[in-house]
């Protein structure tokens, strides 16, 4: 499953080079993951409403070609890995009309108790089917 989000780089976006700031970047793939996320059945109302929290605990970046204001870009979303404790995503950023690769990231989630703030030893099991869906 691939989950395909579209957003037009504004000023706000774009640093004092004029291309966009890296920092953008993290806000974007935050918002691909939740859509994905909710895609799968798992909207995020719910799951802190049953205490689950989903904190990234790693994120790695290749900036490939520089996106600039007023681009359209397409953010490419798919679960690339999935582990009892985790789920790793890979965001893949294409500037729209060109299909010129912007930027590959990964990001990294675990499933941590909002009440305790303490890890969960295995995803629930709820969780962990919707995800696997998607694997295979």
């Amino acid at each position: 499953m691939e989950y395909i989000q579209e957003i037009r780089v504004l000023y706000s976006d774009t640093d004092a080079y004029g291309v966009v700031w890296h920092g953008a970047y993290t806000k974007w793939f935050e918002a691909a993951r939740v859509g994905l996320v909710e895609q799968l059945g798992l909207p995020l109302e719910k799951l802190e409403n049953d205490n689950i929290l989903f904190p990234v605990v790693e994120m790695n970046i290749r900036y490939k070609s520089s996106a600039k204001m007023n681009e359209r870009i397409i953010i490419k979303t798919t679960v690339q890995e999935l582990k009892p404790l985790s789920v790793t995503f890979e965001h893949k950023v294409y500037e729209k009309e060109t299909n010129t690769l912007r930027v590959i990231a990964h990001t990294t989630i675990v499933v941590i108790d909002a009440k305790t703030g303490k890890m969960y030893r295995r995803m629930p099991d709820e969780i962990y089917k919707e995800f696997k869906k998607v694997c295979e």
